[in-house]
């Protein structure tokens, strides 16, 4: 028996190696999360590593546990007010385009590779989803900057997308293992699923919010925990009741982060480390799962599998989805780009191998060869694709402060930060001078590169940044007092 000295020494390194390439990533332009999935088959059986790891059930389980965190920490990040414009829009891709995608690919494989029609809607169903954890990594990490709703519709679409992709996936096995279903028995568990994963989501969404303000717990330290077991809490409930477990986990995630609740801003910081962690947990263990050589078996039909994926079947479902928009093609066309595969359709190509399906082998290869090219090509050309189409926007830096302010019970107060134009009638004046309203207090001033703590006399400058603790009834006033611009003589 190996010691746990042992997995926790080889499980630390690979972490801890992980973490560093990261920063290469951004010296290269690759996506992160394929380093990790690169970094995992290094360190396996057939890589330099010499991991002997071939359990396809256990590497599923970590996974699912994976992506509960991943989809959860997405949406309690997701500003609602952002992705509120653009939410049937999501909702189009999310059903309809999953299944135009996943028919597409499936017509497309049964003629290329003699599958039968249900196996090539499986391969069809597996990579039908773009994958939430390389959408959110590749747009955060590299910094890009859209024009209109596009990173909120691309957000939107990733996190939720996959419930569908997972019926999918489940829904043809069982075709195909259990000849004598008939459609409407997949039809009805469809509804069933989304209904009650919805349902339950909106319902424990709100519960978790009254839970963690009801509570009061003197031990700030408990609160990740308990929103820990929470989300685990409603992606079990869900599953078990035969509903999306990760419909519900994602959309609880929104639920709770367009509310307020007790130590709202560490939790969002505890929730992105742990994201983090699972996401190179998680492709870490897929990269051991795979032996190269036998990937390399099947080059030659995964970059025609793949590039009908990319150029054709992603493009069908989304003109389709949003041909009734009001958004130029160039939109539609970037959106269509930015169709990235990560670690779900992995995932969910364990699920044949499992199921013990004739060609589940193949189809398990081929997966993890359009993950790698869908990494390399369109996660690695994202900022540039978005120059060439124009719907790149000037970064905009969000400013950080050296002091943070969370509200409590009985304090309606908000801390806002408002920008003096270079020709408002505040410039040259003091703080005393503009006559804030009552229990206004003007608590830091950015200027240039530092910060001033300001008085009564403190003189404001053209392109300060100042930082008001106010009630949400005053910020209006306070807002146009800045903003007032100076009348030509």
């Amino acid at each position: 028996m190996i010691p746990i000295e042992y997995f926790l020494l080889v499980g630390s390194v690979l972490v801890l190696l992980s973490i560093g390439i990261a920063k290469l990533s951004d010296n290269l332009g690759v996506p992160v999360l394929l380093l990790f999935l690169i970094l995992g088959m290094l360190a396996g059986s057939e890589g330099i590593g010499g991991i002997y790891f071939d359990n396809a059930g256990l590497a599923q389980s970590i996974g699912i546990v994976a992506l509960i965190f991943i989809l959860f920490a997405g949406g309690l990040d997701t500003k609602w007010s952002e992705v509120r414009p653009v939410v049937w829009q999501a909702a189009g891709l999310s059903i309809a385009g999953v299944f135009i995608t996943a028919l597409a690919v499936g017509l497309f494989a049964t003629w290329l590779l003699g599958f039968s029609f249900l196996e090539g809607l499986l391969l069809g169903a597996v990579v039908s989803s773009t994958d939430a954890a390389a959408v959110f990594a590749v747009l955060r990490s590299r910094k890009i900057s859209l024009k209109g709703n596009l990173k909120p519709l691309l957000e939107l679409e990733s996190g939720s997308n996959d419930p569908m992709a997972v019926f999918l996936t489940v829904g043809t096995i069982q075709l195909i293992t259990l000849p004598r279903t008939s459609i409407a028995e997949v039809m009805l568990q469809f509804f069933l699923q989304m209904g009650i994963g919805a349902l339950l989501g909106l319902t424990l969404g709100r519960a978790m919010v009254f839970v963690l303000n009801w509570l009061k717990i003197s031990h700030e330290g408990i609160y990740p925990v308990l929103v820990l077991a929470f989300a685990t809490f409603v992606y079990g409930t869900t599953a078990t009741l035969g509903g999306s477990g990760f419909l519900a986990v994602y959309i609880c995630g929104l639920v709770a982060g367009r509310a307020e609740f007790v130590q709202k801003k560490s939790l969002l910081r505890f929730f992105d480390g742990l994201a983090w962690l699972s996401q190179i947990g998680m492709f870490l263990t897929l990269g051991l799962l795979v032996y190269p050589s036998q990937v390399f078996s099947v080059v030659g039909a995964g970059l025609l599998v793949s590039g009908f994926l990319m150029f054709v079947a992603r493009p069908l479902s989304v003109f389709s989805m949003l041909s009734f928009a009001q958004s130029p093609w160039r939109d539609k066309a970037f959106v269509s780009w930015v169709g990235l595969r990560g670690a779900v359709p992995i995932i969910l190509a364990t699920f044949p191998l499992i199921a013990g399906l004739p060609k589940a082998g193949m189809l398990f290869n081929l997966v993890f060869f359009i993950v790698l090219t869908s990494g390399l090509l369109q996660g690695w050309s994202v900022p540039y694709v978005a120059r060439l189409l124009k719907v790149d926007a000037p970064l905009r830096q969000k400013r950080k402060y050296p002091i943070e302010f969370a509200p409590m019970d009985g304090m309606n107060a908000e801390l806002v930060d408002f920008m003096v134009p270079h020709n408002s009638t505040a410039v040259g004046k003091s703080l005393v001078e503009l006559s804030f309203p009552q229990d206004t207090l003007v608590v830091l001033i950015s200027r240039d590169d530092g910060y001033v703590v300001p008085s009564g006399g403190t003189i404001l400058q053209e392109g300060d940044t100042i930082l008001v603790l106010s009630s949400e009834e005053y910020l209006p006033e306070i807002r146009a007092r800045l903003s007032k611009p100076k009348t030509r003589e």
